[in-house]
């Protein structure tokens, strides 16, 4: 049982077949959402889809694939989740994994890729479900942003641009939706278990090391004050307060779920 019941609400997460977005999925599922869900892997989509029917058999669910880049394929992806849920009360856009890259050998290519990944799949989505959204109001949009937007690497120069520009835009759309009775918030997430960790602990120089090991070194060396990863869990948990009632006076603002890792007060 949730701690706030959703019952009566429609979630729509893009990028919920892993990782952040799987753990919102679960979250809502559990506080009595339905739920809408879209990923890029049909393949992953599929098994992510049968696992919840599992876990979750009397859940009002449905799971599309979707390029959220593809702007003809998010609208029709939010016209079937009215269709099949009713109007998304709640949208969660989750994007993409970040570019390692130096200003010195990021090309014009990569910039503007990575410039488009970032700002469209917070764009599209918001277009599509938006009508939506305003006939649910309230209603909230969260985003799932990172630490990079305000505390960048250098090894990270373009996600880490494009990642401030979200903040800022999501501080934008509050303004403009707020009157409309939609608000907008977003989380900045630091180090957090993921695939992406996953796959370089799997390329760890030492192999004797474990996971509990190789990550708590890993924490060490950035310096996290909690001296661990997050978990996918405890950013879907920060993601449910900023779209549920429970933060029904916030918009325009950011949770710090980086483990202490930010080094800025505000």
């Amino acid at each position: 049982m949730s701690f706030c019941d959703l019952d009566q609400s429609v979630a729509v997460v893009t990028g919920g077949s892993s990782g952040i977005g799987l753990a919102c999925v679960e979250q809502f599922l559990a506080a009595g959402a339905a739920v809408a869900f879209c990923g890029r892997d049909p393949a992953r989509l599929a098994q992510t889809e049968a696992l919840l029917r599992q876990r979750f058999p009397a859940a009002r669910l449905l799971a599309r694939a979707c390029d959220v880049l593809d702007r003809e394929a998010v609208n029709a992806f939010a016209a079937e989740t009215e269709a099949e849920l009713g109007p998304a009360s709640i949208l969660v856009n989750n994007a993409g994994q970040g570019r390692v890259s130096t200003f010195a050998d990021t090309s014009d290519e990569d910039w503007l890729d990575e410039l488009r990944l970032k700002f469209l799949s917070v764009i599209h989505p918001t277009r599509g479900f938006l009508p939506q959204l305003e006939r649910r109001a309230p209603a909230a949009i969260v985003c799932v942003n990172s630490l990079l937007a305000l505390q960048p690497e250098p090894h990270m120069v373009a996600t880490s641009a494009a990642r401030a520009g979200v903040l800022n835009l999501v501080r934008s759309l509050a303004t403009e939706f707020a009157p409309r009775g939609v608000r907008v918030n977003g989380i900045l997430i630091g180090l957090v278990d993921s695939g992406q960790w996953r796959r370089r602990f799997a390329e760890r120089e030492d192999p004797t090391q474990d996971w509990d090991q190789w990550s708590a070194a890993l924490a060490a060396r950035k310096q996290i004050p909690l001296g661990r990863l997050g978990l996918p869990q405890e950013a879907a948990q920060a993601v449910f307060f900023l779209a549920s009632p429970l933060s029904s006076y916030t918009t325009g603002s950011h949770l710090d779920i980086s483990g202490g890792l930010s080094r800025h007060a505000r």
